[in-house]
């Protein structure tokens, strides 16, 4: 499992004093292209194959404050991909400086070519990089239809 650790700033925080919801997605952000720079699959890559990720949804369950002054470990998982990795699905979980998961984050997305503006299956060199990626214990094979589980759908105002 990846793991990132982070002081938490005088700007992460909002105005109750502890870590603001912008400042979790923020750090799971960070973390993730951590890991993805790690994995030799950064933007310079995504550049070269025309390739960007899109989030379809972020949840993130809060569990304790988090507060300023103590740092926090923030990890990366990878719960699921799609067949031809198009799609993807992360865990994040946040622990405090005595290793208490004070929230986790979980998001979902897929990749889209960035010319054709479309959702794709990676090239094969990427494809390469991301299908051995380490997996979490309860890592899932993800079909279109995970992408709407949420039951969420748009609803046009006529």
């Amino acid at each position: 499992m990846y793991k990132k650790e982070f002081d938490v700033r005088w700007s992460d925080l909002d105005a109750n004093r502890h870590m603001a919801n912008s400042a979790y997605q923020n750090f799971m952000s960070h973390t993730r292209m951590a890991f993805l720079i790690e994995n030799d699959f950064g933007q310079r890559e995504m550049a070269q194959y025309e390739t960007g990720p899109v989030i379809f949804n972020e949840n993130i369950f809060y569990f304790k404050e988090i507060h300023q002054g103590k740092p926090i470990t923030v990890t990366c998982e990878v719960t699921g991909m799609s067949d031809n990795a198009s799609m993807f699905s992360f865990r994040h979980n946040f622990y405090d400086y005595k290793g208490r998961n004070v929230a986790r984050g979980l998001m979902i997305g897929a990749w889209m070519n960035l010319k054709e503006r479309k959702i794709t299956a990676l090239h094969p060199e990427l494809y390469k990089r991301i299908k051995n990626f380490p997996k979490s214990e309860d890592f899932k094979i993800l079909e279109k239809a995970d992408m709407r589980a949420h039951g969420e759908f748009p609803s046009d105002q006529l």
